[in-house]
């Protein structure tokens, strides 16, 4: 709907939203710009607690993907007239507590009643120009990097239907309160130095998250807005405990079926896929993995690095110049 819009211009907007960037970036001096985001919904688990981290963690996430720090916070929130106001306090406190370990200063926020529950935040942080990671970077040549397992959407499914088992609960909860700090800051530590640009020791080219698109909604943005094609190799995703039991079972959220309507169409299929891991690679994603390009010398080093600091780093694809199908699946 924004695209119906009249166009502002403004030489200080860095990047807006002409190819659906994780967040926007405002100029605001030589050396620094700001990352502003906002994202809320629904509860996605039932305990109050944990939702305030899920809803802090995913919004805290597109500033990391954009190569920003996070540095300040606004709590939105939607709550039922009658409801206890002790699990609105338990949701803050669990968003709050994620806020403290992003080191992101909550500083006020906005509240209404609504029939149904709703949480989130604006998220402010900063980032100087040069070192702004968007989706429109990827190189031919480049190789794509995940950093989380695939299957937040259909777990979160079961769990609204009183059927998931408990390690696949554990399993999705664990990875939907993981803050993409740790490989945000790799990222960023190494894509420069006090000296300026010239020696990266990881040269990153594009970066996004993957949230409520899945993982082909946002390699789609990526590779449009690079202007350049993908190839994912299967077999080398991770699925989360339970994730394909889900799907086989048919707890399938109405995100995935929309997300494949809308992206399938620029997919190949090279080889004899299961139809479980095809609906996995749209299956929205809360508070998801980076999907990072960067280049093919790095990306041994940048992989092992990333796993002794605990993140589930994977190779899972390549970039090449643009040709058809846009994003093939191997």
């Amino acid at each position: 709907m924004l695209g119906k819009l009249a166009r502002q211009h403004d030489p200080n907007v860095l990047v807006g939203f002409d190819h659906a960037d994780d967040a926007g970036v405002y100029q605001i001096a030589p050396d620094q710009a700001l990352v502003q985001t906002v994202d809320f919904f629904t509860p996605v688990v039932d305990d109050p607690y944990t939702f305030g981290q899920i809803a802090a963690t995913n919004a805290l996430s597109d500033v990391y993907a954009m190569g920003g720090r996070p540095v300040t916070s606004l709590a939105l929130v939607c709550f039922p007239e009658k409801a206890d106001l002790e699990i609105l306090e338990r949701i803050l406190a669990g968003g709050l507590s994620k806020m403290i370990e992003a080191t992101c200063t909550v500083i006020g926020g906005h509240s209404i009643r609504d029939d149904e529950t709703k949480f989130g935040y604006a998220v402010t942080g900063l980032v100087h120009p040069r070192k702004v990671l968007a989706n429109s970077g990827a190189k031919a040549g480049d190789v794509l990097v995940f950093t989380k397992p695939l299957g937040t959407g259909v777990i979160s499914t079961a769990i609204k239907k009183g059927k998931a088992e408990q390690v696949w609960i554990d399993a999705a909860v664990q990875s939907m309160t993981t803050l993409n700090k740790k490989a945000a800051e790799l990222i960023v530590g190494h894509n420069h130095n006090a000296h300026g640009f010239n020696a990266p020791d990881f040269e990153v080219h594009g970066m996004t998250d993957v949230t409520g698109f899945g993982l082909i909604g946002h390699a789609r943005e990526l590779a449009l807005a690079s202007n350049v094609s993908l190839q994912i190799f299967s077999d080398k995703l991770e699925a989360l405990p339970g994730a394909l039991e889900c799907i086989r079972a048919g707890y399938i959220p109405g995100g995935l079926n929309a997300n494949r309507e809308f992206a399938e169409c620029v997919v190949g299929y090279e080889s004899e896929i299961s139809p479980d891991l095809k609906a996995l690679l749209f299956d929205p994603q809360t508070a998801g993995g980076l999907l990072i390009s960067l280049a093919e010398k790095n990306c041994e080093r940048f992989v092992s690095q990333a796993r002794d600091l605990g993140i589930a780093a994977r190779h899972i694809g390549n970039v090449s110049a643009s040709q058809k199908p846009l994003i093939r699946i191997y």
